[in-house]
């Protein structure tokens, strides 16, 4: 009895690349676009970063143009607490934040610096308030902001808004002490008036009192300590430009 010829074996349901009849230029272009398509969709959604401040702590802290004999208090301290960026610590800060949008705030940073003379053997830290910083909520971006006319000494920083009222110190020859308001993003400060000398060995302390915010009209007032008073009107439109969603600094 002859046996029954062979059935044909079923068809693969999958073909590779190389059998199937495609050009070698074309085989190594679906292969890479399919290895790149994960990495793109990744690359497409935008991360998120989380920004959170610690709890205050205080630390001894002493006026930077204190003498011995002004130097009454020892135990002076200042609060600062660290501000993170998805559980890593990027900066240590004082005072409490400033949000200017939703998304964006300002803080104060504080400085830890090295008091020790040139020929002390070991360093001496000491705490400092030091400039402002504007914090991005969404990409974790943090930028330094350079205030013009702005003196960690003297500038007591109120801010409305985007713009943030103080008193400064020139760094010219001939210095002088300023009423300045500026606005965040704006090349130039919207008020800079000299107001008083500077420097000053006879000053107040607090070298003026905190600005006073007037929202309609749009008015700050500057009072050096033991001066006279002067108010300011404010013109212009919120001027902060926030990084895009896809930056990713860190």
């Amino acid at each position: 009895m002859s046996s029954s010829p062979p059935l044909p074996s079923p068809p693969p349901q999958h073909l590779s690349l190389q059998r199937l009849h495609l050009p070698r230029t074309l085989r190594v272009l679906l292969l890479f676009c399919a290895l790149a398509a994960p990495s793109a969709l990744l690359a497409a959604v935008p991360k998120v970063h989380t920004v959170t401040l610690g709890p205050f702590r205080k630390v001894p802290y002493t006026q930077p143009d204190a003498t011995p004999d002004t130097k009454a208090d020892e135990t002076s301290t200042l609060k600062i607490r660290p501000l993170f960026v998805d559980d890593r610590q990027k900066e240590w800060t004082t005072g409490e934040i400033h949000d200017i949008t939703d998304r964006t705030f300002t803080v104060r940073r504080a400085l830890r610096l090295n008091d020790a003379l040139p020929n002390a053997t070991e360093p001496h830290w000491i705490w400092q308030p030091g400039p402002w910083l504007s914090v991005d909520r969404l990409t974790g971006h943090i930028t330094a902001l350079h205030l013009p006319d702005f003196d960690a000494t003297v500038s007591d920083v109120v801010w409305f808004r985007d713009y943030a009222a103080y008193c400064g110190t020139a760094s010219t020859a001939k210095g002088g002490l300023y009423a300045v308001v500026a606005q965040l993003g704006a090349r130039r400060p919207v008020v800079q008036k000299q107001i008083g000398k500077w420097p000053d060995t006879d000053h107040f302390i607090p070298v003026c009192q905190p600005a006073q915010w007037q929202r309609l009209p749009m008015r700050v007032t500057l009072k050096p300590t033991g001066g006279d008073p002067t108010t300011y009107d404010v013109v212009g439109s919120a001027s902060i430009i926030e990084d895009g969603d896809s930056s990713d600094d860190n």
